[in-house]
C-alpha cells in the first residue's frame, strides 16, 4: 500500500509545515487559473506515494519515449532504458568517458518531441573525452520505437565548465518554441556566471545540433546569464510559462522566470558565497527572482508543472524537489509569473531530486537515497469524494 500524505492543512491554512517563501500566502491552493480553496470534487486532499523503480544509485532524471518506455539516468551512470517494462532488466548506456565525481556525472535527460522520427535522446554528462574534463550535452540516436540500442552519438554542446564536479548543472528541457533550453552550473568558478564567453552559469537556448537559436538576444548559445547552479527547468503547457529552479548558497535559493537578461550572480573575488544571488548593487538592472527562500535554504533541485483535470485544483501548479530540506515544494504561479502561495508536501521520503509528470498524468520523483537505495516514486492525486 502506498504512503498517503494528508493535505487538508494545505487547503485550510495555505501551508503544510513552515513556509519559506518571501511572498504572502493567499490562504488556499488552486491552479493557475482557479480560485483558491474552491472545494467540492475539484479539491485535491491526499497524495498516494508508492515506489515505482527501486535499487537505483542516485537516480537523477526520468523521461519517457512515445511508446511509454521509461528512461532513468543514474549520476554514476548508466542511462537505463526499461525496454521490457519497469521491473525488467533495463538496456543500459554507459559511456566510457563519463566522469562521476562529486556533483558531476550523468545528469539531466530529455527525449526529443519528434523521437518517433529522429530517435533523439539528450543527456547531460561530465566527460573526459576532451583535453580537459568538461560538462557536455550528448545527443544519442536510439533505435525506434523502443530505444533498445544506440545508433549514433553526437556531442552537440561541449566545453561547459567543470572543476571538482561542484555545480555541474545540467538540465535540458524542450520549450514550446521547439528549442532545447539547458540550465548550466558555474562550476564554482567565480568569474563564470558573468563571462559572456563561458557556457557556465547560464540558460542555453539551442537547436537540435547545439547551435544558438537564431533569435537569442545575446547572439550566443546562452539566453540568460548570472546564474549559480540551475537544477530545474519547467514549462507550463497551458500558457507556455517557463521557470527555472536555482540551487543557491546559504543565503537563498531562487525560482526565476525564463526570460533574457542578467540574473545578478557574481561571486568574486575568488568564489565568495556570501554575496546575494541577485546582486542589485553591482547590477541594478538584474532580473529579480519570483520567489526566494531566504535563509535557511532548501537546496532546490528539479522542477515540473503538474497539469490535468485529474489533479483538481492543483492543475497548473509548480512542483520543485528539494535536497537539503528533503520535501516537495509546491508553488501557485499566476499567468503573470507571480508566486501567490507555496507550501511543503512529501516530507518523509528523503532527498528528492527530479519530479516529472508522466504520460499517464501521474507524478514521478527520483529520490537520491543512499548507496543503491535510490528510487523513483510514483505520486497519484486523490480528490475529495
Amino acid at each position: 500500500m502506498g504512503l498517503r500524505i494528508f493535505l487538508v492543512c494545505a487547503f485550510l491554512l495555505g501551508a503544510c509545515g513552515e513556509s519559506t517563501s518571501n511572498t504572502d500566502g493567499t490562504g488556499g491552493i488552486a491552479g493557475a487559473g482557479g480560485d483558491a480553496g474552491s472545494g467540492g470534487d475539484n479539491t485535491l486532499v491526499d497524495l498516494d506515494v508508492t515506489p515505482f523503480i527501486s535499487g537505483l544509485t542516485k537516480p537523477w532524471d526520468i523521461a519517457w519515449l512515445p511508446n511509454g518506455t521509461v528512461l532513468v539516468t543514474e549520476r554514476s551512470g548508466p542511462l537505463n532504458v526499461y525496454v521490457g517494462g519497469v521491473g525488467s532488466t533495463p538496456v543500459t548506456i554507459a559511456p566510457p568517458d563519463l566522469v562521476a565525481s562529486g556533483e558531476g556525472g550523468m545528469l539531466g535527460l530529455e527525449v526529443d518531441p519528434d523521437f518517433a522520427n529522429n530517435g533523439y535522446v539528450y543527456v547531460c554528462m561530465a566527460s573526459n573525452a576532451g583535453t580537459a574534463t568538461d560538462v557536455r550535452l550528448v545527443r544519442y540516436e536510439l533505435q525506434t520505437p523502443n530505444g533498445d540500442s544506440v545508433v549514433k552519438r553526437t556531442d552537440i554542446v561541449t566545453g561547459m565548465p567543470y572543476s571538482t564536479g561542484r555545480h555541474s548543472g545540467c538540465r535540458p528541457r524542450f520549450g514550446p518554441d521547439d528549442y532545447l533550453w539547458v540550465g548550466t552550473g558555474d562550476a564554482a568558478i567565480g568569474t563564470t556566471p558573468q563571462d559572456d564567453d563561458s557556457l557556465g552559469g547560464k540558460v542555453l537556448r539551442i537547436d537540435r545540433n547545439g547551435d544558438a537559436a537564431p533569435d537569442n538576444p545575446s547572439g550566443e548559445r546562452w539566453f540568460s546569464k548570472g546564474h549559480r547552479n540551475i537544477q530545474g527547468m519547467a514549462f507550463r503547457a497551458s500558457d507556455d510559462l517557463g521557470v527555472s529552479a536555482e540551487h543557491g548558497p546559504s543565503i537563498d535559493d531562487e525560482v526565476n522566470l525564463l526570460v533574457a537578461g542578467n540574473f545578478g550572480w557574481d561571486p568574486v573575488p575568488g568564489y565568495t558565497e556570501s554575496v546575494p544571488m541577485t546582486d542589485l548593487v553591482a547590477f541594478p538592472d538584474a532580473i529579480e527572482a519570483i520567489w526566494s527562500s531566504g535563509s535557511p535554504t532548501l537546496a532546490l533541485s528539479g522542477a515540473t508543472f503538474i497539469e490535468g483535470s485529474q489533479w483538481g485544483d492543483w492543475d497548473g501548479i509548480l512542483a520543485v524537489a528539494t535536497l537539503k530540506a528533503a520535501h516537495l515544494h509546491i508553488y501557485v504561479v499566476s499567468a503573470e509569473g507571480e508566486v501567490t502561495d507555496d507550501f511543503r508536501v512529501i516530507e518523509d521520503q528523503g532527498r528528492l531530486r527530479s519530479p516529472r509528470q508522466g504520460p499517464d498524468g501521474l507524478l514521478y520523483i527520483t529520490n537520491d537515497g543512499g548507496g543503491s537505495g535510490g528510487e523513483v516514486l510514483q505520486v497519484s492525486p486523490v480528490l475529495s469524494p
